[in-house]
């Protein structure tokens, strides 16, 4: 029907290239953006998805950061113990050619004093490790002040739930009252007699086994917990990665399909343009009807 009042093919163009228009803006903020979801109504189930992954994957990021943070602290408690072990070493050497009845009264003094001088080290290392400025290890009187002296809990995932326990409280305990059994300047600056008393080094020799024994108990734990957290570490990195790369899939845009979208839409929008002109002219033939 021809009017001059309704263009029917006028409207029909219009609204066709409001469509294309729209998918047009969409193609192009997708390729410069990077994202096939840039608002809620792109994708709304979409980007509930990908937020939620994104939040599991920035969480894992940082859990990554506290397994790698325990680890350091807990190496640079084992390199401690590792050291102390060393000097109980040393101290049960001492304790052993102390015994011999080839030591003179003057080998023993001066075995004495190299042992007193480890005992006195040893309380240096077991009351003054600290990492980033907080205490490590400390003796019984004030275990609980310590990192180690207390349970030790590690945030290694992104939900509440993902924690890891360690306790090695009860183990120090025992490792600390060793040491003073072991040697009396552990605990106070003095002049022992482990060795120059009349069958005092046998005795050291047993303190000083099962110092050796406790301190291996300690460490021993640390050990483990350090492989455990590099297993952890490497789950969480695994998790991230197809966790980061789920949420991509959905957030991503693929730019070989909306290049040909926008390319699409391009030449649909000029086809459009140009039909509009073309339905425009319409009423021209109302009026030779006229003539």
């Amino acid at each position: 029907m021809l009017s001059l009042h309704t263009n029917n093919a006028a409207l029909s163009a219009q609204n066709a290239i409001g469509k294309t228009q729209a998918n047009l803006s969409t193609a192009m903020t997708r390729l410069s953006t990077g994202y096939r979801i840039n608002t809620a109504s792109d994708d709304a189930a979409g980007l509930q998805i990908a937020t939620r992954l994104k939040a599991q994957t920035s969480g894992m990021a940082m859990a990554m950061k506290n397994t790698q943070n325990a680890t350091s602290m807990l190496q640079t408690a084992s390199g401690a113990f590792n050291e102390v072990t060393n000097m109980l070493v040393r101290m049960k050497d001492l304790a052993t050619q102390a015994a011999d009845a080839s030591s003179s009264e003057d080998d023993k003094t001066a075995m004495q004093a190299e042992y007193d001088a480890l005992g006195l080290e040893l309380s240096n290392v077991m009351n003054k490790t600290t990492y980033g400025g907080t205490k490590l290890i400390s003796d019984s009187a004030d275990a609980t002040t310590a990192t180690l002296g207390k349970e030790m809990i590690f945030q290694i995932g992104a939900s509440d739930s993902e924690t890891m326990k360690i306790n090695v409280s009860a183990a120090l305990t025992e490792l600390t009252t060793a040491l003073g059994n072991a040697t009396s300047n552990y605990t106070t600056e003095a002049t022992g007699a482990e060795l120059t008393g009349d069958g005092t080094a046998s005795t050291a020799i047993t303190n000083l086994t099962d110092a050796i024994d406790k301190l291996g108990t300690v460490n021993s734990a640390l050990g483990a917990t350090i492989n455990r957290l590099d297993h952890i570490n490497s789950n969480l990195s695994n998790i991230s990665t197809n966790t980061e790369s789920a949420s991509g899939r959905i957030m991503d845009t693929d730019f070989a399909t909306e290049s040909a979208n926008m390319t699409s839409n391009q030449m649909l929008l000029q086809a459009g343009t140009a039909m509009l002109k073309q339905s425009n002219s319409m009423s021209s033939l109302v009026m030779s009807l006229l003539q």
